[in-house]
């Protein structure tokens, strides 16, 4: 059995995300910068605070792959940039 360790890469981090067959996969994807000593990670619950929704939807953003995040041990842990990326991509103007 082959064992892959996430912080194997030093240009990225390892994200869960979906896959178009609805299964889970991990894969690398590179930092911005090379650098992610000065990232701000964030639980999910404070996620789900800063967008105000509930957990699960945090969760199923992840599972999705919507919202890259580092999984540590059986938590997940996002990138406070990434989560701000998210929220301009999705704002909608209405009216």
């Amino acid at each position: 059995m082959s064992h892959t360790r996430p912080y194997s890469h030093l240009s990225g981090t390892w994200v869960i995300g979906g896959e178009a067959d609805g299964v889970p996969r991990r894969k690398p994807v590179p930092m911005s910068n090379g650098d992610i000593s000065e990232a701000k990670f964030l639980t999910v619950a404070e996620v789900a605070t800063t967008m105000r929704v509930s957990k699960m939807t945090v969760y199923r953003l992840l599972h999705s792959g919507e919202l890259p995040a580092v999984r540590v041990g059986r938590s997940f842990r996002v990138v406070e940039s990434d989560v701000n990326e998210y929220l301009r991509k999705s704002f909608f103007n209405a009216g």
